[in-house]
């Protein structure tokens, strides 16, 4: 219990440097704000017959805003061990009587729960917004068997979240190996623009190889139509694929951040 104690205490310190951050609130204000706005503008911006039902205004404003999400999480995430570095903090932080396991633990941990934070208060305020502009609608489209449009939503978002959260690992493993914020910022953003070319130019169907690429799994949602994705992989696959690429991104991660000299 004591050494549980000391963690979550470790783990409250990462918290309170990631929130003490101006930038960190000006992210937040700003998922909430777009995440009322944008049902306000699908709201104005219609005639009153063409108006969208409240799950179309909430699913239109989920897949625009989840982008800026993925964005802000992965710069928090890339900014959690090379901004160590950059302050020069990492010497303070490595002589205290934790870990060095621990301490990366408890900076991933960090990552994941902002990324929690931000998907639930997106979710929460678009929601509430789409429900209190709009009537029920037409949610045809949103449905899929014996899915309530509900049940399809939050299927959508956790999918879109699954592509979220190994992204972020991407990017906190490039923060570890390298140092450098910058990087990870910009490979993870490369890999969230251009998943879709990636994906037409490595296309399984062409090349049996390419359906281990990570790219060919990212997003999940292609699952939510159809029981196969390119190649004839199943979700099953992906999930594989996905985990295998996780645990790597973890490993390497854990190796460098263990291993590094900072000494000088």
């Amino acid at each position: 219990m004591r050494a549980l104690g000391n963690f979550a205490s470790l783990l409250h310190n990462e918290n309170i440097k990631v929130y003490s951050r101006i930038r960190t609130w000006v992210m937040l204000a700003l998922l909430v704000l777009l995440g009322i706005a944008l049902p306000v503008l699908f709201y104005t911006a219609s005639d009153v017959g063409n108006r969208p039902g409240r799950w179309e205004s909430f699913e239109m404003t989920m897949s625009v805003l989840f982008f800026l999400n993925s964005i802000f999480t992965v710069i928090i995430a890339s900014d959690m061990v090379a901004g160590e570095f950059s302050w020069g903090t990492i010497k303070l932080l490595l002589i205290r009587p934790w870990s060095r396991s621990k301490i990366l633990l408890s900076k991933y941990l960090s990552v994941v729960l902002f990324s929690l934070l931000t998907t639930v208060l997106l979710a929460v305020f678009a929601l509430g917004t789409s429900f209190l502009l709009f009537k029920t609608g037409d949610i045809t489209r949103y449905t899929k068997g014996d899915w309530t449009p509900a049940t399809y939503m939050l299927t959508s978002i956790a999918c879109s979240y699954v592509q979220l959260f190994i992204t972020a690992a991407l990017a906190f493993m490039v923060s570890s190996v390298f140092r450098a914020s910058g990087l990870s910022i910009g490979l993870s953003l490369f890999l969230i623009f251009a998943n879709g070319i990636i994906i037409a130019i490595f296309n399984p169907d062409h090349y049996s190889w390419a359906k281990y690429l990570l790219f060919n799994h990212l997003d999940l949602q292609m699952y939510m139509n159809s029981s196969t994705g390119p190649g004839g992989v199943t979700i099953g696959f992906s999930a594989a694929v996905l985990a295998v690429y996780y645990l790597v991104f973890m490993l390497i991660s854990w190796l460098v951040f263990s291993k590094r000299d900072v000494a000088a």
